[in-house]
């Protein structure tokens, strides 16, 4: 653990998504959604990373705005894959759940950025 809630949270769940990943791929035969859902998920945590070691604080926002972004596109492929039926809705409501609470803690520290 990072010590920086937004590194480990960001992370965790891309590790959740790459198990969905698999799945979804093995058990359900699904392949677009399940693609698509493995790049956003998996790109929010890699642009985190990226801004915390960017060049400057428009860089550091830049990368927060972008994971934002990915973050949002996560969310929609969640939908569709829970409201088709690809995911049960436990597991739907779990992994949904997560995704909103990064998307709240990214929107909060871009916020931050028009404080300055």
């Amino acid at each position: 653990m990072s010590e920086n809630i937004i590194v480990d949270k960001s992370k965790a769940f891309a590790l959740r998504i790459i198990k969905m990943y698999k799945f979804l791929l093995n058990e359900k035969k699904e392949y677009i959604l399940s693609k698509q859902v493995l790049k956003s998920g998996t790109s929010i945590g890699a642009n985190v990373k990226e801004a915390i070691r960017g060049q400057s604080k428009a860089d550091f926002y830049a990368k927060m705005n972008i994971a934002l972004k990915e973050a949002s596109e996560t969310e929609y492929w969640l939908e569709l894959l829970g409201e088709s039926g690809y995911i049960e809705k436990s597991h739907f409501n779990s992994i949904y759940s997560d995704c909103q609470e990064i998307i709240k803690i990214l929107m909060s520290i871009t916020k931050s950025q028009n404080n300055m």
